[in-house]
């Protein structure tokens, strides 16, 4: 596994991509809108910075952002094998979010590991 990308909570991703872009010298490589969000990812040498804005008031960024405010909301590990990893966090006593895979932003399977029991982040599975 390697790190894919982090993800950052924001409630704005088009002024937050640009900073980044100038501050990293970095370009903007996909956007869309996923699950109540709008998502912007910036390519940053070998991993990707994803840039999470809520669409709405009742979805998962924004009762993040009401909680937390913005910043990193979570770090995703790349894997050929998204439930040989999820089977791997069980075998080591980890608390799963997803029981199963599910579709994330491009097309990609993905599951999340709660932050409980990894030291307080929280993980995703991305498998690629």
């Amino acid at each position: 596994m390697h790190l894919d990308h982090a993800g950052i909570a924001t409630d704005d991703a088009a002024g937050l991509a640009a900073l980044y872009a100038d501050l990293l010298d970095c370009e903007v490589v996909h956007e869309e809108e996923f699950d109540g969000m709008g998502v912007v990812f910036l390519a940053v040498g070998d991993s990707s910075l994803e840039l999470l804005e809520p669409l709405d008031d009742e979805g998962t960024i924004a009762r993040y952002l009401d909680r937390n405010g913005p910043g990193i909301h979570h770090l995703a590990f790349a894997t050929d094998d998204v439930e040989a990893a999820l089977e791997r966090a069980r075998d080591h006593g980890v608390e799963l979010i997803d029981e199963e895979p599910r579709p994330g932003a491009w097309g990609h399977e993905v599951a999340f590991l709660h932050p409980r029991d990894t030291g307080g982040v929280l993980v995703e599975f991305v498998e690629h």
